[in-house]
């Protein structure tokens, strides 16, 4: 499943552990409502950061801001360096791929032509577009429906051939709305690696995910969010404690270490 290392390309490679995108005093309104509140949070090469929290609590509008697709009312969001603004949308096109939750066409297009339209902001040979597009639909394991109609697939089939278009883009900032939540258990478990892959190629990696179970094993550093705020930012093992889970989400939670590997395990409390 290993796709072909991310090209170093004349954007202005980063090193892990560089500021890749960035979050200031972020402040977003929708519909008259203020949905962020003053949010900072820092997105850095060779990392995945999971965005995690209860139902609106700002987990998509914040990646929706870091995309830049979203204005803000207040602060800045920068990418590479740069006001998400100042950006035309070529160049972001460049620098940041985005998975929306939802992926829908009105067009009959082919799995390999969904993917391949990854490959639109490049000016690159057929050859290497050739090659990017097979390894994409490779790793998402979308390959042997590569001529079916994308409107003929499952959700889940569905889901991974948008990330296969999102892996296509080879941008170095890749943000992910719920890559997850249409797929089955070997999926889920194969998204995630793919955005440990990608960390390891360079890649700072965004992605929102509701399965706490599944941020502790996966993401380098997790953003708590309740009520447009940031409760919490760190590794996993430091800020998934029982305590502010349970107020967070408001369910009593239990935190405990996997028996065999010490990692995180969380669950709820259930009294059955």
């Amino acid at each position: 499943m290993r796709l072909l290392r991310r090209r170093v390309s004349p954007l202005g490679g980063v090193a892990a552990g560089d500021l890749v995108a960035e979050a200031v005093g972020l402040h977003v309104r929708l519909g008259g409502r203020e949905v962020l509140r003053g949010v900072g949070v820092e997105v850095r090469a060779g990392e995945v950061l999971a965005l995690v929290g209860p139902n609106g609590a700002g987990k998509s509008t914040l990646l929706g801001a870091l995309a830049a697709d979203l204005p803000a009312a207040r602060g800045v969001v920068r990418i590479l360096g740069r006001p998400a603004t100042e950006w035309t949308a070529p160049e972001l096109a460049l620098r940041r791929a985005v998975l929306p939750q939802a992926a829908a066409l009105s067009f009959p297009f082919t799995v390999e032509e969904v993917v391949r339209m990854g490959r639109a902001p490049h000016a690159s040979s057929p050859a290497e577009d050739d090659r990017t597009v097979a390894a994409a639909m490779a790793a998402t394991e979308v390959g042997g429906f590569a001529a079916r109609p994308f409107s003929a697939l499952s959700g889940g089939e569905r889901a991974r051939v948008a990330l296969a278009r999102v892996l296509a883009q080879r941008a170095p900032l890749l943000l992910l709305d719920e890559p997850t939540a249409a797929l089955d258990l070997k999926h889920q478990e194969l998204v995630l690696r793919l955005c440990r892959e990608r960390a390891r190629a360079g890649d700072a990696v965004v992605v929102v995910l509701h399965d706490l179970g599944l941020a502790a094993a996966y993401a380098h550093r997790v953003a708590i969010l309740c009520a447009g705020r940031v409760a919490a930012d760190g590794p996993p093992g430091e800020v998934f404690t029982e305590r502010l889970l349970s107020d967070v989400y408001d369910q009593p939670v239990e935190v405990l270490p996997h028996p065999r590997t010490g990692a995180v395990l969380v669950t709820p409390k259930r009294n059955l």
